[in-house]
């Protein structure tokens, strides 16, 4: 019981420390010198970058942040046998992830909304419903222009999504939880929305 638990933790440890790599910041930092942090929203993820990088870097981050999640998920699976039964190991590997990336130790417990990185978790976990809601994301995001209501209905429906698919309840729960956080971490761009001046992608 003790080792499981010990287990556990290294999961939640490790999968924070891979989701706290700051992709965005590291990037931007890289070519321009720049902290992504002071540029437009503060973000560190895929669509601030792009305000600084253009679009191919947009998609390169917000492949490189998707990656940084399915990883810590996949090798949970493959190697945890803690709460196996439950898909415990992998749920907790995905929460660490969103967690890390929007609370990077190594930027002062600062950094990007969770999104791509959520997606990949998503992916890990149930490569199906990944691929339904990263279509709806762009689908959403391409008629309404705005990221942030892609990024909203995409992970608000993924719950619903792994309950249709019959996911285990320990995904399901996930999903849920993630989009609540998710949606949280939006809340600047819910207000800029009501108030008509978020930001379009161009």
């Amino acid at each position: 019981m003790i080792y499981k638990c010990i287990e556990l933790a290294l999961v939640f440890i490790l999968a924070y420390l891979i989701g706290s790599i700051p992709t965005g910041y590291l990037i931007v930092k890289a070519k321009t010198g720049k902290d992504i942090r002071t540029v437009g929203s503060g973000s560190t993820g895929a669509t601030n970058v792009k305000r600084v990088l253009g679009k191919n870097y947009f998609f390169l981050v917000m492949f490189l942040d998707a990656l940084k999640g399915a990883l810590p998920v996949v090798l949970a699976e493959m190697f945890i046998t803690a709460g196996s039964s439950i898909g415990l190991a992998p749920v907790l590997a995905a929460v660490a992830v969103i967690v890390g990336h929007s609370k990077s130790v190594f930027l002062g417990f600062k950094g990007g909304k969770s999104v791509a990185s959520g997606v990949g978790t998503i992916l890990a976990l149930n490569w199906t419903v990944g691929i339904v809601i990263a279509v709806v994301w762009g689908i959403i995001t391409y008629f309404t222009k705005y990221v942030s209501v892609g990024s909203i209905i995409a992970l608000v429906i993924s719950p619903f999504v792994m309950y249709f698919l019959n996911a285990p309840i320990a995904y399901i729960a996930y999903c849920a939880l993630g989009a609540v956080y998710i949606v949280y971490l939006h809340r600047e761009n819910i207000k800029r929305l009501i108030q008509g001046n978020e930001n379009k992608v161009r």
